[in-house]
């Protein structure tokens, strides 16, 4: 059952009457302000020689006229958007309301909150103001409340989950925030040394200094190379200077409302990651970080997005957090995965040896990747369902893949086993997943 309920304004709460609403920060306005702005650029830039005939047409006292109504226009639907919004906080839910001619209100359960991030971009930071980010069982997109102060933020965020945990409303303002053990922190210069030594950003720098000059020297149009180039060179910078500015200063803690990490160089995020809502943890080891024993952390969270724990550290550090998110489960090392028979060659040839599996008493572990190694855990409580597949060269080879799906709706494969061991590990993981479903603690993570 969702923990979002959309309904009509006189479909309130019982207690909504109760609840004290409130507006968002005054300078919200100023968020969507520009929209009429930005598609009259765009319908400029679309057509960019009829907009400067038609500009050029026009007196200088109907152009300056033009422009005038156009930003009254967007200032009165900041100000329309901010004045009809309201929130309220009552015993049971957050709810919010929104809209001027059609309107909408959400009815967020408290007791159905997984998580409350904040997230300050950089304009935000300036401005001291924050966005609050409601993470909700059973809802993909989350809402959010923007902007609050940065002090109020912070307060209706630890009063939210204190609600969420279950304290009283008239004590939950007091609570306050949760003390957090520190577990991480990514110093800058590993960070930088980590991009530096990750093959896709030099991939891309390559093929940004490469693809141009080619398109350039074949079609000798400068639109082409524009098109083509522009792309590379944004996707080289997201990859290098653009994951450095979004992972820097990264920390790690731990707090009775669970993990929090803190990150970012330009734009701040405050971020929960809820133990039981983890469904299945990665160890990705790129080829070039062995020597140092160096790995990254991924994770896929149900109904979240957040999707990354540690960006780099070494493997013991980081083993050590995973041993805090995943209650008992161990790593297991690279000498306790079972490779695929060496007839898997002929199905996959080269890459059959960058596949491994293992399973413990508490984790089904698949790994793939040759270069980029991929270690994927899955607690068995998070097995949702087991299945065989194989195509018809395994078949004549005698090899099959075993894949689990989790509760965030993903898949976890082990790949080119052998065929009896497939059947005899598809009905062993179908017992251990029940039984790990009988005593795994509630997703009920704040208490």
């Amino acid at each position: 059952m969702s923990g979002v309920q959309e309904a009509t304004e006189d479909e309130h709460a019982p207690n909504a009457e109760e609840a004290r609403e409130r507006r968002l920060h005054p300078i919200t306005p100023l968020r969507r302000a520009w929209a009429p702005i930005a598609v009259l650029v765009g319908l400029a830039v679309h057509d960019p020689n009829g907009t400067q005939r038609r500009a050029s047409e026009l007196p200088v006292a109907q152009l300056l006229a033009g422009i005038a109504v156009v930003l009254l226009g967007g200032a009165l639907y900041g100000f329309l958007s901010w004045w009809f919004t309201h929130f309220a906080v009552t015993d049971t839910e957050l709810r919010i309301r929104t809209g001027l001619l059609f309107r909408r209100t959400a009815h967020i359960r408290l007791d159905r909150l997984q998580a409350v991030d904040v997230t300050q971009p950089l304009a935000a930071r300036l401005a001291g103001v924050a966005k609050l980010k409601l993470d909700v069982v059973g809802t993909e997109k989350k809402d959010e409340l923007a902007y609050l102060g940065q002090e109020e933020a912070s307060a209706l965020r630890a009063e939210l989950l204190a609600r969420a945990a279950g304290f009283a409303p008239e004590t939950a303002h007091e609570v306050g925030e949760a003390p957090v053990r520190n577990l991480l922190h990514v110093q800058p210069r590993m960070l930088a040394i980590s991009l530096v030594l990750t093959g896709a950003t030099w991939g891309m720098l390559v093929a940004a200094l490469i693809v141009p000059p080619f398109l350039w020297f074949l079609t000798h149009n400068l639109w082409t190379v524009l098109v083509t180039g522009l792309p590379i060179l944004g996707g080289a910078f997201a990859s290098s200077g653009g994951r450095f500015i979004g992972e820097y200063d990264w920390k790690v803690g731990e707090s009775p409302d669970g993990l929090r990490i803190d990150h970012g160089l330009l734009d701040k995020a405050h971020e929960t990651v809820p133990p039981g809502r983890v469904q299945t943890v990665r160890v990705v080891e790129p080829w070039l970080w062995r020597r140092r024993g160096w790995v990254r952390v991924e994770l896929d969270v149900a109904g979240s997005s957040n999707s990354v724990l540690i960006p780099v550290a070494p493997r013991e550090v980081a083993e050590s957090v995973i041993a805090r998110i995943l209650p008992g489960v161990r790593v297991p090392a690279a000498d306790e995965l079972m490779r695929p028979p060496a007839r898997a060659a002929w199905c996959l040839p080269v890459w059959w040896k960058g596949y491994g599996l293992t399973v413990t008493d508490t984790v089904f572990a698949a790994r793939h990747g040759l270069l980029r190694r991929r270690l994927s855990l899955v607690p068995h409580a998070k097995v949702q369902s087991v299945r065989l597949s194989q195509g018809p060269w395994e078949r004549f080879k005698g090899v099959a893949d075993v894949q689990v799906d989790t509760g965030a709706n993903k898949t976890v494969t082990a790949r080119l086993r052998p065929a009896d061991e497939a059947a005899a590990l598809l009905q062993a993981q179908a017992d251990r997943s029940r039984t790990g479903r009988r005593t795994a603690r509630p997703d009920r993570w704040m208490a």
